[in-house]
């Protein structure tokens, strides 16, 4: 089942597919991209991984309890990154990616709130949990920067091996109502 395409002020969110496969791997296979997943991202990534992986593990749940987007630039073509919502994820409902090039302009916030709007309003979701790697400060500024609130650390596995534990977040259609009316009158 196709996913609805999303669009904000300056991004693109369309389901990813094979097409997606050049662009995908020209900004995520790279280890200060990777670093901050989990260990089970493989590191160094294989030879057509980000091919087989949209293969065999995106399209097969795309738009069932798994959505998953590509964020495209509207000036630019391409695939910049990527954000993930799922129903029933162990211990987070969403995550993402963005290439470095792209780091330090806004680009995944708007992506996020996007993402959540669909999450509470679509999709009829009431809590949505995420996790960071200790030590991600980027990912961490979303968080906060989208009204999520921390609810503790807990152990974790990363690409990094420095990292050791993880930040637990949730964020509750409350919380999103609250936060996006805030937004709109400030």
């Amino acid at each position: 089942m196709p996913i609805p395409t999303l669009v904000t002020e300056r991004l693109i969110l369309r389901g990813v597919t094979e097409a997606d496969a050049e662009s995908y791997e020209r900004h995520f296979v790279d280890y200060e991209v990777i670093r901050h997943l989990s260990a089970d991202v493989p590191w160094p990534y294989p030879a057509d991984g980000v091919r087989n992986f949209i293969r065999e593990a995106i399209l097969p749940a795309q738009g069932h309890d798994r959505w998953v987007w590509g964020l495209h630039r509207k000036d630019a073509d391409g695939m910049i990154g990527q954000i993930d919502l799922r129903r029933h994820g162990t211990r987070k409902n969403r995550g993402f990616w963005l290439g470095r090039a792209f780091w330090g302009r806004g680009y995944m916030t708007e992506a996020v709130s996007r993402v959540n709007d669909f999450a509470f309003d679509e999709l009829g979701f009431e809590r949505l949990l995420f996790a960071n790697a200790v030590g991600n400060e980027a990912s961490r500024k979303i968080k906060l920067k989208t009204g999520a609130r921390f609810i503790g650390v807990a152990p974790g596995t990363f690409v990094d091996a420095a990292y050791t534990q993880q930040e637990m977040w949730e964020l509750t259609k409350e919380q999103w109502l609250a936060w996006r009316q805030h937004r709109r009158l400030g």
